[in-house]
């Protein structure tokens, strides 16, 4: 992650090209300020990510591109990083064959947890989800590490 950290930081090249160009291409160059999240997504559609599946990779670029389409300037204005769009747990030096960077629920970032599905509200903290039955919040902060609260017997208030 700390490598898509700095690409999304530097200037991006003149004839860089994304499917995100009728995006930024709206857009006077004053407020084209909320562009770094553009920046990092477009390194992100450059290569997948390691340890991360080719069609994981593949639906966060199409949720990613309808999230920035529909929430970039209110992301931005809210204060919302590439970590927390786009961020992935950093891999252990020697991971283990079974080893998924999406595992570890606390580090994922919201595109990555879209899954097809759509953001219906965004506020400082949480993105609110649009699912079947209803919607499910995603927590900017303090994720817990198993996944959403109610996963451990400590979100419930029992010892162990």
């Amino acid at each position: 992650m700390g490598r898509y950290l700095e690409i999304f930081r530097r200037t991006p090249a003149p004839r860089e090209k994304s499917e995100l160009s009728e995006i930024t291409h709206s857009h006077n160059e004053q407020q084209n300020d909320f562009s770094r999240l553009i920046r990092f997504f477009r390194e992100l559609e450059r290569r997948c990510p390691l340890h991360i599946n080719p069609a994981d990779w593949q639906q966060a670029l199409d949720d990613g591109r309808k999230f920035l389409a529909s929430w970039c300037e209110q992301a931005d204005a809210l204060g919302w990083t590439p970590a927390d769009l786009f961020g992935l747990h950093t891999p252990p030096e020697n991971p283990a064959p079974n080893y998924r960077r999406l595992s570890r629920y606390d580090k994922t970032g919201l595109v990555w947890l879209l899954r097809g599905r759509r953001v219906v509200a965004l506020t400082k903290d949480t993105a609110l989800i649009e699912t079947a039955t209803g919607t499910v919040a995603f927590r900017r902060y303090n994720k817990p590490a198993l996944g959403p609260l109610g996963d451990s017997l400590d979100d419930m208030g029992q010892d162990t």
